[in-house]
């Protein structure tokens, strides 16, 4: 991998990873790369000094792959949550008793989101009407 300082044309400096020299100009010349600040395609890289790897670097590295892991996979979370309650009706309290009514056919088939006990939600699972947490995550930037 290949680590370059890049820049935009609106002085925007950022780093970026490459499999090869190549790779970097085909991203330029395609206009796949863009600057993560004002989505400029106009990149520059700079020169930088060799980089000798390090244990402490290598976890470092690890541990910055590890977290842009953790908030992509967070970002998506909050993504299919936001999709869930924005296109479901909030019953409240009456949640199992609204399931139970969708599952043997004496509601109209729609999404719901509510409340229900752990005994509640037992019961639930246990007459095979397929039900699932929806988590309350932390606000962005938490």
């Amino acid at each position: 991998m290949i680590k370059y300082s890049l820049s935009c044309d609106n002085g925007h400096a950022f780093e970026g990873w490459f499999s090869t020299g190549a790779d970097f100009e085909r991203q330029v010349e395609t206009g796949f790369l863009t600057c993560p600040i004002c989505n400029s395609a106009a990149i520059s890289k700079s020169l930088m000094a060799p980089s000798v790897s390090t244990a402490r670097k290598k976890e470092a590295k690890q541990q910055m792959a590890m977290d842009i892991a953790r908030r992509e996979a967070m970002a998506k979370l909050r993504e299919a949550v936001n999709h869930v309650r924005a296109h479901a009706e909030d019953v409240g309290e009456r949640f199992p008793e609204e399931a139970r009514k969708i599952h043997y056919g004496e509601a109209d088939a729609r999404g719901i989101i509510g409340e229900a006990s752990l005994s509640d939600v037992r019961e639930l699972l246990d007459e095979g009407i397929d039900i699932a947490p929806l988590p309350d995550l932390p606000d962005e930037g938490h």
